[in-house]
């Protein structure tokens, strides 16, 4: 009963309790501490992997923009989606930095940062697959550009073999040139003496009748000589004397001339500027003409080469004297012959 008693007297002893909660708390702040140092630990480690992915895709981003710089023509959608890229980096260096600032105070939102983070990771390889096909156009394009070299390579060479061909052609064609105009030179020089020739035929043949001169290089007779006034035909006896006389010496001179000299005897008619008042011709151009081929027709008649006959009218628009008297409108009534080339 005195042992009782003294343990009543000495109360109840609570210094192991209060040990054992203690420890029991302690324990429980080390756990807490340990598991903040680890999700600590685990979210520093994905920041630095983060930062060292963000690291590499500046670095590509900046080899992407120096190649880019080379061909700016064409690839304005490229550039757009590097700015659109570099704004997304910009937007997930933001989001990282704040996640740090997450991070640091980090207790009960530990999960939605982890959230976060893998969200971000996933925004990064989204970016790198951008870049990558970024990379791959930049390509395309390098090789379209050298394709595009080398043919403007061909191009220039070709070109450099026109140009050397052209000047042999223009050199060949000037020599060409220079011997054909020599050639002209000696066949006009020689149509030239047969020319001459001819008319001094003419001149045996028609003496020095004051109605036939020669003005040139063309024989001239008055219209007199063949035609009536108004009419177009060879009513007149000497007028066929003339033209028989013309047409020997014509026939002549065929045989004479080379046949690769193109000679021609054009027969002009021509007459004065006076209307004329015919029910058969509505001009003096249509009465012209019409003389000019009934010379002409005469002359195939008598076995001149209708070959070496040309006919033409000019009616009166082509006048020798301007005056308007008798003397002078008689004069411009004529018959022309030119021996010409064809």
């Amino acid at each position: 009963m005195a042992l009782a008693r003294g343990r009543r007297e000495r109360g109840i002893d609570y210094w192991p309790g209060f040990v054992d909660a203690l420890s029991t708390l302690v324990l429980g702040i080390i756990f807490l501490l340990t598991v903040f140092v680890v999700v600590q630990f685990y979210l520093t480690q994905e920041v630095t992997g983060k930062d060292t992915a963000l690291s590499r895709l500046n670095a590509q981003i900046a080899q992407l923009t120096e190649l880019l710089s080379l061909e700016k023509t064409g690839k304005l959608s490229l550039e757009d989606q590097l700015a659109a890229l570099r704004s997304s980096l910009v937007s997930a260096e933001g989001e990282r930095d704040r996640f740090k600032g997450l991070y640091e105070g980090i207790g009960s939102g530990a999960a939605d940062a982890q959230g976060k983070a893998a969200e971000l990771g996933t925004q990064l390889d989204a970016e790198k697959r951008l870049t990558a096909r970024a990379l791959a156009q930049v390509e395309v394009l390098n090789q379209q550009i050298a394709a595009l070299r080398r043919q403007l390579a061909a191009i220039e060479s070709s070109l450099a073999a026109t140009e050397q061909k052209d000047k042999e052609s223009q050199a060949r064609i000037a020599d060409l040139g220079q011997r054909l105009n020599l050639a002209l030179a000696a066949r006009v020089q020689e149509l030239t003496k047969f020319r001459s020739d001819f008319f001094g035929k003419l001149r045996e043949i028609l003496g020095n009748r004051p109605d036939i001169r020669v003005v040139g290089d063309r024989f001239v007779f008055q219209s007199e000589v063949f035609f009536d006034t108004g009419k177009a035909t060879l009513d007149k006896p000497e007028g066929r004397t003339e033209l028989d006389g013309l047409a020997s010496a014509l026939m002549e001179l065929e045989r004479k001339i080379p046949g690769e000299i193109a000679w021609v005897l054009r027969v002009d008619g021509h007459t004065d500027p006076r209307p004329i008042n015919s029910p058969q011709f509505k001009n003096n151009w249509e009465l012209s003409a019409a003389r000019a081929i009934s010379v002409v027709q005469y002359l195939v008649g008598k076995g001149v080469s209708p070959q070496r006959l040309v006919a033409a009218g000019f009616g009166e628009f082509q006048p020798i004297d301007v005056d308007k008297t008798e003397e002078a409108f008689t004069r411009n009534r004529r018959i022309e012959l030119k021996l010409t080339e064809r």
